[in-house]
């Protein structure tokens, strides 16, 4: 390790002495935040062009200019990729068809959405300064809101109109030898790290709702009806550690995540009690592979069992240290490290199986659950992801110059919905197939949820994001039923929308009875929400924003109380 980080300062140096200086940014731990700007204060001045502004909150789509034209490819109109032209609005938009009367409660979208400070333009998808949306349904109307996260990385970077915090690929620019050591140590400790909340948000089992990122820190309390940033969510353990999986599993009663060890390669499955914020160590995986842990995004959980995935895209301190981004980021591709799939029980925290399967990629599981032989007992576990055929460089694809440079050229890798078999039986391997064809979803998928009432349990459907060729992101929601193994498909064409999310109608019997919430970035630079029915997947109904806004990841359901 000592050679590695000699190795990457003295690599740091000779690359950067010759370069101009600039003061580095003084970053103050605050442990509060200060609340944010109230609803009624006064649209605030621009400081520079391309500052965020601040509107008044509206009951109906105030006029809105649109932001400066730029040209990125073909697709110049398209907003998807372009940051936030506000920092915050909220008013009533005008619904075309109807919102069921059932639907009351709140969506919360979370993910980047600023990817510029100053003049300075951030590379990757993963970069961008979260915005939360949000969207609020009752009595068939629906009240639309957004606006900034403010953790400590983007309050720093507004302050000092440059990046203070180390982002996905994102790296502050140190102005001197000195200064870059310094930053090393703010990285061994974990300072130096985002707090940036810009992947998901979750409802807690008492009501709280947090958004998070794969770094533990980056953990943020926020009110879902205001979307003040309340603060950050201190862990009340001595767990410590520095990164986590960035999508727990989260129920009424428990907060389950796992937690990698890049010093001694494996995993802590935790588990967090609702009401409480302290993690209980359920067991520990030690990786087969190495040299580190694999990337674990996300993980799925049967009624008994997590399943803890290892994949040879595994964590790289090498990467980490320096001072731009490698090919695969904070990550390397190691084949010959194989990949391995583990099941423990949450009762004990016993590993009760181990297997090699396939390499894979995955970003997002879809679910799991128990397969069972005529006497009840256990013979398999089945896991199914978003699997991206094995193919790394999809982290590449997500650089924002390449997403806004689409030039018609077919160039999204191709993906399927992943099926592995764990066997219970003490077979060393498992199997990795197509749970269906994957031209019925375009070879494209990603961005899936269920219906949770049947999280962990065997189920039928899923709902994704799939693609219609050429393409170079995902450009279609895919209802999957996994029964028939066939897909229905919705498009508008030449947008790009969110993750579908399914919402079940109260008192539903069918896995399908619902709705899915999306929302749209079209290809005119504007923007919309659209319902479908869960089970027909036909259109009910869409809600135009007042502009459009940028791609989000992920989001969670508040039920009206």
């Amino acid at each position: 390790m000592a050679s590695l980080v000699i190795s990457t300062i003295n690599s740091h140096y000779y690359s950067t002495k010759n370069q101009v200086s600039n003061k580095s940014c003084l970053i103050n731990d605050e442990s509060k935040f200060k609340k944010t700007v109230a609803a009624s204060e006064k649209t605030m001045k621009l400081v520079k062009h391309r500052s965020l502004t601040v509107t008044n909150v509206a009951t109906k789509p105030p006029a809105v200019a649109p932001p400066t034209e730029q040209v990125w490819g073909n697709d110049q109109k398209l907003v998807a990729w372009r940051s936030v032209q506000q920092e915050r609005w909220e008013g009533e938009l005008d619904v075309q068809g109807e919102i069921p009367l059932w639907l009351s409660g709140t969506y919360l979208r979370n993910g980047p959405g600023l990817w510029h400070i100053g003049d300075y333009d951030f590379r990757h998808l993963f970069d961008g300064y979260a915005t939360l949306v949000r969207l609020h349904f009752e009595n068939g109307r629906l009240i639309m809101g957004h606006r900034q996260i403010e953790s400590d990385a983007y309050k720093a970077a507004k302050k000092n109109n440059k990046l203070c915090y180390r982002e996905f690929s994102e790296v502050p620019k140190s102005d001197s030898f000195l200064s870059y050591i310094g930053d090393l140590a703010k990285l061994f400790s974990g300072a130096s790290l985002t707090d940036n909340a810009n992947t998901g948000v979750v409802k807690l089992g008492d009501g709280r709702v947090v958004c998070l990122t794969e770094t533990i820190k980056g953990s943020i309390v926020i009110d879902p009806d205001s979307l003040d940033t309340i603060g950050k969510f201190e862990y009340s353990d001595n767990l410590g550690g520095l990164i986590h999986s960035a999508h727990p599993i989260v129920t009424d009663t428990e907060f389950l995540t796992l937690l990698p060890d890049l010093i001694n390669p494996g995993y802590l499955v935790v588990r967090m009690d609702r009401g409480t914020n302290e993690r209980r160590v359920i067991g520990r995986v030690s990786c087969r592979g190495g040299p580190a842990p694999g990337w674990v995004h996300s993980f799925p959980v049967t009624e008994h069992y997590v399943v803890v995935p290892e994949m040879p895209l595994r964590y790289c301190a090498q990467n980490l240290l320096k001072a731009e981004p490698a090919p695969l980021f904070k990550f390397e591709w190691h084949p010959k490290s194989k990949a391995y799939m583990h099941v423990m029980c949450k009762a004990s925290g016993k590993i009760v199986a181990s297997v090699e399967v396939p390499l894979f990629v995955t970003f997002h599981f879809i679910n799991a659950y128990e397969e069972k032989d005529e006497e009840g007992r256990v013979t398999a576990v089945i896991a199914d992801c978003c699997e991206h055929n094995a193919d790394a460089t999809i982290l590449q694809k997500l650089v924002l110059q390449n997403l806004r440079s689409f030039s018609g050229q077919d160039v999204l890798p191709d993906a399927r919905v992943g099926r592995f078999r764990i066997p219970m039986d003490g077979s060393p391997y498992g199997s990795l197939e197509a749970a269906l064809e994957p031209n019925e979803h375009g070879k494209g998928m990603d961005m899936c949820s269920i219906n949770p009432n049947y999280l962990g349990k065997k189920y039928r459907y899923a709902y994704a994001c799939g693609a219609q060729r050429p393409c170079n992101f995902p450009n279609t929601l895919t209802k999957i039923d996994l029964v028939e193994k066939k897909a229905k498909n919705w498009l508008d064409e030449g947008s790009i929308p969110s993750e579908p999310f399914f919402v079940a109608r109260p008192g539903a019997t069918e896995e399908d009875d619902g709705v899915v919430i999306s929302m749209i970035s079209d290809k005119n630079g504007e923007g919309y929400a659209l319902l479908l029915d869960g089970s027909t997947f036909e259109e009910i109904a869409r809600a135009k924003f007042p502009y459009g806004l940028p791609y989000g990841l992920h989001g969670c359901w508040v039920p009206k109380t």
